[in-house]
Parts: structure tokens; sequence; C-alpha cells
């Protein structure tokens, strides 16, 4: 993995805690990015290439009208006030390939002199065993604090840690044994089709990028909430409120905020979904009516 810095701007050192979200279920974590990288203020100092993550390419992601910025899929963005660094990750990783990408991650993250990395990720609410809705939302948590996942600062906040991570179950320990060199490369992708068919939650980019983190002797934080797909806005103001209680930050994100971000302004986000819908119904409709016009004829 390398890093490409924006013209004249480099990674900071005195930012030391890291945001990265994981791809899942409903997007949550790019969303809670997004909502971060605006509600700061923060500047975009560079680019990360990597060749497991699929190429893309879009327009400016955070004004109201695209002032032609292009947006690539991985950025690095700084926010000096908080000490604080976000990754966006706006396309997949290659199938099989993501064992890889969070080795790649690790060995970089290391090397760029981070203390503590939060790793954000959505899971799916049908996989849900024991479902507890009484006061909302939940925030789960993973942590390398302790060996178990537990973390005593999480735990104060309200949040539990995530009951299916268990370190000496079989999956659980074969991301461990190849985060720490004990398992050779020819066996990633016999082990990633493993992991994927028996264990829905080590097979989540996020167990992923945890145990390569974790190898590394960095401290990791993953803030998980359940989820499904849909509109998803909700989730992530919660879960980008989890946030700024762990890091203490005075940074209040507000559904205000959600109205200036492209990435909150299509399909399941507002009303442009309706109108999506209206348009393809009514063009589906012209189409059938003029074929029975010709055949009418």
């Amino acid at each position: 993995m390398e890093f490409v810095p924006e013209e004249g701007k480099h990674l900071h050192e005195d930012c030391s805690t890291l945001i990265l979200p994981a791809l899942s279920i409903g997007n949550v974590g790019q969303l809670v990015a997004d909502l971060l990288i605006s509600s700061m203020g923060s500047e975009r100092v560079g680019y990360l290439d990597d060749p497991n993550v699929l190429p893309c390419v879009g327009n400016d992601a955070y004004g109201p009208f695209p002032q032609g910025d292009l947006a690539l899929p991985l950025e690095a963005y700084d926010s000096l006030s908080n000490a604080l660094t976000i990754i966006q990750q706006r396309s997949p990783v290659v199938k099989g390939m993501m064992i890889e990408f969070a080795k790649n991650m690790a060995d970089f993250l290391a090397g760029s002199g981070k203390k503590h990395i939060i790793v954000l990720s959505s899971l799916d609410f049908g996989k849900w065993q024991k479902v507890d809705m009484s006061s909302g939302l939940q925030i789960h948590y993973l942590s390398s604090a302790n060996s178990n996942g537990t973390d005593e600062n999480c735990e104060q906040l309200g949040w539990k840690k995530l009951q299916e991570y268990d370190p000496s179950q079989k999956h659980w320990k074969h991301l461990s044994d190849l985060a720490e060199g004990n398992v050779t490369l020819e066996d990633i992708t016999s082990v990633e089709d493993e992991l994927e068919e028996e264990n829905y939650y080590a097979s989540l980019p996020f167990a992923a990028l945890f145990s390569f983190l974790k190898a590394k002797g960095l401290k990791v934080t993953c803030l998980l909430c359940y989820c499904s797909e849909g509109d998803n806005i909700s989730d992530a103001f919660q879960l980008g409120d989890a946030v700024c209680k762990l890091l203490q930050l005075n940074h209040p994100i507000t559904g205000e905020l959600s109205l200036s971000l492209l990435s909150f302004l299509f399909f399941f986000c507002n009303d442009l979904y309706v109108l999506f819908i209206f348009v393809v119904f009514y063009n589906v409709s012209l189409f059938f009516l003029s074929i029975v016009c010709y055949l009418a004829k």
C-alpha cells in the first residue's frame, strides 16, 4: 500500500488516532466517515493506493454541488484540531483479497506512527442471535485492550462486547495465525472461503482488519452496530455519536449536516429515492403503452 500526498501536504504526526470504515451491510461505516470528515472540517491530505481495492472515480463528495474535485477509492483526511486522521474507502476489496488488503493496511498504519485505530462496521441484523432493543440501537465493540476483546472504557460507556468473538474459536484463531505469520500465503484463499461459509463474523472485513492491526501491536477498537439494508442514516448518526463519545470530541453531528452530503442524497437516503422510482415506472409505462399502440395499428 502506497500513500500519495496532495501537493504540499502530508500525514501529520500529531494525528495519532485514525478512523477506518470496514465495508459491510448498509455501508454505515462509510457514512460515518463522511459525517465526521464534514463536521470536523477535515482536509484531504492524500490518497492510498492498493492493488486489492477495486478502482473507481467520482466527483466531489462533500460539497452541496460537485466542484469537479475527483474522489478516489481510498482517501486520507486530517483533522489537526482533534489529532485525528480519517480514511474513507469508496469501493470494495477484490473478492478473495481481504486478507492481503488487511495486511497491507496494517503495515502502512504501523509504519505511519498511528497509535489507536478505530474500525467502524455494521452487522447484518438477521444474524443477531440475542436481540435486545429495549434501549434502542445498541453499540457493540471489540477491543485489543484485553485478550478476550473487552475494554473497560467501552463498558463504562454502556456498550456490549461482541459476544461472537472468541479468540480460541478456530475461525478467529485462524485469522490470528494469518496475522502473526503462522499460516502460509498459499492457504489464504481456502481460509477466506471457509470463514465465509462457517462463521459470518470472522468473515467480515472488520475481523481481518482487527486481527492484522492487533498483530502489529496497535491499539484497535471496533465499533459495531446491527442494521439492515435501506435507510441507514439514523444508524450512521448513532455510530458517529459513539465515536465522539469514545474520543471525547465536542463535535455534535446534527441532521442538518447530512443535507449537504452527496452520499446522503441518493436512493434510500431521502425523497430522491421516491423520485427515482417514479421516473422508472413512468418510463416503463410509456414503453409498454407505445408497444400497445403499435400493435393496435
